[in-house]
């Protein structure tokens, strides 16, 4: 960014990155340049590149302050230091300051630094301690806690529907998952100290289980709303018509049932109708979402002879 750090650059995601995105290069970067996995040479760069990627995690994973970093930028935003202030931005000499609508204090290790925007005492470890159960591959940083696990589990559209109790085999041993009816894509669920046991009596890590939901083909998910194309012969729309199109029934073992939508006389292509009610169990919440069906026309390839004739007919009159 033109007035500081682009944290969206340092963690390698687009602006537009959704939290589990965000999550996911986070991790894959604090493993990468942990300074306990480089060689000794490289320690001090990379304790820096460390920082610099729990920094970026600590303002883009927290909706409150990625908004005032998206609407202020990295200096305007309160995130680094101004002009005249002693340090140079995050990781500067200060130990505290105010800059913007925030004022903060950075402390790790006995070392004072000035920090982003609305951190108090944040060492960086701990956040890295968060996603992965311990401080340090190796040196004078101990566990804390077991190592957390993560694990992806596929979900059925009928279990997304109607819910569901699985039980799984992690590495710590068998877990019951519960699935709550409406489970989007990318949920994820954490399972507090059902991860790998601590050393010395330390408490469990967590586990993480993140559900991919398989959708029928003909379903495109927005929220608790689904969408439908619906192709209809051009004669449907001009005479009108009733069509049946797939909505979510709880009532059938496979989540899916039908509906009649009647389809107006003179309805033009790209016509949306709502059937309200049809679509998703609400995740968080009573009721369904709706079934929103957009209307296509299909032409027929060939004609016959009669056909052509009453079309050139109606094309006179």
């Amino acid at each position: 960014m033109a007035n500081g750090k682009d944290y969206y650059a340092i963690l390698g995601v687009p602006r537009n990155a959704s939290q589990e995105d965000i999550k996911q290069a986070y991790r894959r970067l604090a493993r990468e340049h942990h300074p306990d996995v480089v060689k000794d040479g490289d320690k001090t760069s990379a304790e820096k590149r460390f920082k610099e990627i729990n920094e970026a995690y600590q303002v883009l994973n927290d909706p409150q302050k990625r908004k005032m970093y998206d609407t202020y930028g990295h200096a305007g935003g309160g995130f680094a230091g101004s002009a005249g202030a002693s340090g140079s931005g995050p990781f500067g000499s200060q130990a505290g300051g105010q800059w913007g609508p925030f004022s903060y204090t950075y402390t790790s290790n006995g070392n004072a630094y000035g920090g982003a925007g609305g951190f108090n005492d944040f060492d960086p470890f701990d956040v890295f301690e968060e996603f992965f159960g311990f401080r340090g591959f190796g040196g004078s940083r101990t566990p804390r806690k077991g190592k957390n696990l993560y694990y992806e589990m596929r979900v059925d559209f009928s279990d997304a529907v109607h819910g569901a109790e699985k039980t799984i085999k992690v590495e710590s041993g068998d877990v019951t998952i519960k699935i709550p009816a409406g489970v989007y894509d990318g949920t994820e669920i954490r399972f507090s100290q059902r991860g790998m046991p601590g050393p010395s009596g330390t408490p469990n890590g967590d586990l993480f289980i993140t559900f991919r939901v398989s959708m029928p083909g003909e379903f495109r998910r927005i929220g608790d709303n689904l969408g439908i194309l619906l192709e209809l012969d051009f004669t449907k729309l001009i005479l009108g018509a009733i069509a049946e199109v797939p909505v979510v029934d709880s009532t059938q073992k496979n989540g899916i049932g039908l509906a009649k939508l009647k389809i107006p006389a003179g309805t033009q292509p790209g016509t949306q109708f709502r059937l309200k009610g049809k679509g998703m169990p609400k995740l968080r919440g009573n009721g369904q979402g709706d079934v929103i069906v957009q209307v296509l026309v299909k032409m027929p390839r060939k004609v016959s002879r009669r056909q052509k004739e009453l079309l050139e007919e109606y094309e006179r009159s």
